[in-house]
């Protein structure tokens, strides 16, 4: 049911909006009446245009030249231009050094490049669930959605297998920075380091002492390859953090979500369960159902119009992922969580264009991996407590789910 007390000038898409749970009504609503609406900030940022419609999304994202990542970055911070500069990520970034960075390491994601890990991954997966069923009564987050993807890409980043959970836990207090969990107030000089949180530096601690280990023994890994590359001290830095945030958040919670999904719908847990080739179109409804990162900010580089909206150079443009994945025009019954949709083209790693995710594959396998072997090894899962959200309006994330778990 649509709430009618709150008008369009007072709809709120902060942090605390997300924290019972992501405001799905709201984004209905914002389709149907304003797709593209100026929001109000609360703390103080100038306000932004909110795209809600998936077409109006896939047009913003397929027009770099008009709607700029490198302009004002990705995210929603209002950051004066030296800011800008010093903590962007190749996400944060037009072409052509947008191209020649993502070039750097594209090869390595490849469909046909990622197929090899498949038994890697099957084998990982097998070896945290051996660890975390006897346990009966344990997080998940904590036991096996974190563990699967951070073990993998620790692998491929060449980051040592008993330093992952400090990656982790950098991780989770860089970007879920935000959560008074995690939070740390920033200052001044913050303002240029990724997030404005000085987390960052641990982080680029951790990079720096890996890359030099690197140079003095090379191996196979992306480290490697990138402490050879040449590129600035800054743009390793933030390559790092990309990936090893990239490498582990997103995925981590598609995984968490998509056993809530099925715990909230056993009807689709039992047809995943007796049907094997419902895998990969189950991980993509996943990734649909509870998209992992809602929005990705752009600023406007030229006057122009979007949806009959007139937008002005300089303003902020945030695109909502989460809602162009509900958008009624694109999916059929787009509130129902059904692990055989097809087609499925949703937006969870972007919709296309230069910065289409380049862990798309590997993240499909993981998740489609972890739910094959979790469902073959356990005869029954269930939730003994509420799930703790991440207080967030970039990141979908869920910190804690208890559940309990009767193996075959």
């Amino acid at each position: 049911m649509t709430d009618t007390t709150v008008t369009l000038d007072g709809i709120d898409l902060s942090h605390d909006a997300f924290v019972e749970g992501v405001p799905y009504e709201t984004f209905a609503r914002l389709r149907r009446e304003d797709p593209v609406h100026w929001v109000e900030e609360p703390d103080g940022g100038r306000g932004y245009w909110a795209v809600t419609r998936y077409e109006d999304i896939r047009a913003i994202h397929r027009d770099w030249e008009t709607f700029s990542s490198e302009i004002g970055g990705t995210s929603l911070e209002d950051l004066e231009p030296q800011y800008v500069a010093a903590r962007k990520s190749m996400i944060d970034m037009d072409p052509p050094r947008h191209d020649e960075l993502r070039g750097l390491i594209a090869r390595r994601f490849t469909p046909r490049a990622v197929q090899v890990w498949e038994d890697q991954v099957r084998k990982v997966t097998n070896e945290v669930l051996d660890r975390a069923l006897p346990l009966g009564e344990f997080d998940f987050v904590a036991e096996v959605s974190s563990e699967i993807p951070m073990r993998v890409f620790a692998e491929i980043m060449g980051i040592p297998q008993e330093e992952r959970r400090t990656i982790i836990d950098l991780g989770d207090r860089l970007l879920g920075n935000q959560d008074p969990e995690y939070r740390v107030e920033p200052l001044e000089e913050h303002k240029s380091l990724p997030f404005s949180s000085p987390v960052a530096l641990e982080m680029f601690e951790f990079g720096r002492r890996l890359a030099a280990e690197r140079r003095k023994q090379p191996t196979e890994d992306i480290i490697t390859q990138l402490a050879f590359e040449p590129l600035t001290q800054q743009e390793f830095d933030v390559y790092f953090i990309l990936l090893a945030a990239a490498g582990n958040e997103t995925t981590r919670h598609t995984i968490t979500h998509g056993l809530l999904g099925l715990l909230e719908h056993p009807d689709q847990m039992e047809r995943l369960r007796a049907d094997a080739d419902l895998g990969k179109p189950a991980a993509e409804e996943m990734l649909r159902w509870a998209t992992p990162v809602h929005h990705f900010r752009r600023t406007a580089r030229v006057d122009t119009e979007l949806a009959g909206t007139k937008i002005a150079a300089g303003d902020k443009v945030v695109t909502w992922f989460v809602s162009g994945n509900r958008d009624e025009s694109m999916f059929e019954h787009p509130d129902t969580f059904d692990v055989g949709r097809t087609p499925n083209r949703h937006m969870a790693f972007g919709p296309g264009g230069i910065h289409h995710c380049m862990g798309a594959h590997l993240a499909k396998m993981e998740v489609r991996i972890a739910f094959q072997e979790l469902l073959a090894r356990s005869a029954d899962i269930e939730l003994v407590g509420p799930p703790e959200r991440l207080r967030s309006n970039f990141f979908n994330g869920i910190k804690r789910l208890p559940v309990r778990v009767t193996q075959r």
